[in-house]
């Protein structure tokens, strides 16, 4: 059995510069992430949530402090060794969907896997049983154009494990939605990822979603730490 975390976050420091002063947005930052289970992580704005995910997601670079992805430690990699990882092991999901308009629902499942060396009639197979798993087996033809925005999010959710990541990283998925809608795509990121056994951070201000996780972290004094 393989106990290494898919993900975790040493020591990471991260600041930005701002009027000729050094803003320390993240102060020796400790994370780890466990297969099968979804982790919130809530706090105010400007709190860091966004710079960790993105330091997570090979998106950024920390300025110390170390990124490490199923056991491989990312840091003095190159952009495009940076970028394969990325591909391999981390699926994203966004507040706005961010879907192909011209492509199906399903298409826009099957092109990522595609992209990533499956045939065709491979990826149809697990496009619909993605979208199977999060409620929209009869929408597989839809444009998103004719789609609800918590349908289309749920594509979304489906697409970022088409290519069977370890690591599903989510910046407020649910957070232009209604309260009835995002439950239903939380319904879904759900299935997602006990269904697919991926390791979830999820970036979210809406506390009673997040009381429904595993864990919840937030950032305090730049650290990472575990509340509730």
């Amino acid at each position: 059995m393989n106990n290494i975390p898919p993900l975790r976050l040493e020591n990471l420091s991260r600041h930005f510069s701002q009027g000729g002063r050094r803003i320390d947005v993240l102060n020796q930052a400790n994370l780890e992430l466990y297969s099968g289970q979804m982790t919130a992580l809530v706090g105010p704005s400007g709190a860091g949530k966004t710079t960790l995910l993105n330091l997570a997601g090979l998106l950024e670079v920390p300025d110390e402090g170390e990124v490490i992805i199923a056991g491989q430690n990312t840091s003095g990699l190159s952009e495009r060794r940076r970028t394969l990882l990325r591909k391999k092991h981390i699926g994203l999901v966004f507040q706005f969907h961010r879907l192909f308009a011209e492509f199906s629902a399903l298409e826009n499942i099957v092109i990522p896997q595609m992209i990533g060396g499956l045939k065709r009639k491979t990826a149809e197979e697990r496009a619909e049983a993605l979208l199977a798993m999060v409620g929209l087996s009869d929408r597989l033809h839809h444009r998103p154009g004719l789609l609800s925005g918590g349908e289309q999010q749920r594509v979304a959710i489906a697409r970022s494990v088409a290519n069977a990541p370890d690591i599903l990283l989510a910046d407020e998925p649910t957070g232009n939605l209604d309260p009835q809608t995002a439950d239903s795509v939380f319904q879904a990121l759900e299935k997602i990822v006990t269904g697919t056994q991926t390791a979830a951070l999820i970036v979210t201000h809406n506390l009673q979603l997040a009381d429904r996780m595993h864990r919840r972290l937030a950032i305090q004094n730049g650290q990472v730490a575990e509340i509730g």
